[in-house]
């Protein structure tokens, strides 16, 4: 039902882009972007302070807590860099996209405004089938793998949008490291983006 919703919000931005129509409150979002972004760093904050016992079960795992998170980062890093080698494209773009670690939003508007349009819509893009794809992936990782592998496609999206499916087809261990990696992720997003886009 998540991603029908996803496909529908999309589909009805793209017409009202390509349209004529002029709605005020509209125009207003899309002419202070850099708003909307406050907004959704301010969102991530309060999300994180709801996790009240997040930070018990760090105390419980240590540092072996931060393996997932750092492996997502370096994958998608790596898979960043494999992407600007074949589509030819600097580096530093490649691996700003990837940086986004399936958090469509943010990663759009921050590198629209760092960078330019065309690869925030391409970072947009394809951060929205990065999270559209995990639903499709983790029941399948959870049955032909382990638990573990389910966070991965998730990346900055296990903590919020990807959660349910990780309550249905994980434990309740994987469910806590799950929200964990996901505030590590969305705390590191524009750290990343803004670190790749210097290296342009």
């Amino acid at each position: 039902m998540i991603i029908v919703f996803m496909i529908l919000a999309l589909g009805i931005g793209l017409v009202y882009g390509m349209s004529s129509i002029e709605l005020t409150a509209l125009n207003m979002i899309t002419e202070n972007t850099d708003l909307v972004l406050y907004i959704l760093m301010f969102s991530v904050g309060i999300s994180i302070g709801m996790q009240r016992g997040i930070f018990s079960k760090i105390k419980e795992y240590h540092m072996k807590i931060f393996i997932i998170p750092i492996g997502i980062i370096v994958g998608s890093f790596v898979g960043g860099v494999i992407c600007s080698l074949i589509l030819e494209i600097p580096i530093g773009y490649g691996t700003a996209i990837t940086s986004g670690l399936g958090w469509y939003s943010l990663a759009g508007v921050t590198i629209s405004g760092l960078a330019n349009v065309e690869m925030g819509s391409i970072a947009f893009m394809s951060n929205l089938m990065r999270e559209m794809f995990s639903f499709i992936l983790i029941p399948f990782l959870a049955v032909h793998f382990n638990y573990y592998t389910c966070i991965a496609p998730a990346g900055a999206t296990s903590e919020d949008t990807t959660l349910p499916v990780m309550l249905k087809y994980t434990n309740e261990e994987t469910v806590v490291l799950s929200v964990f990696n996901g505030v590590i992720c969305s705390f590191m997003v524009p750290i990343l983006i803004s670190f790749c886009l210097n290296m342009v």
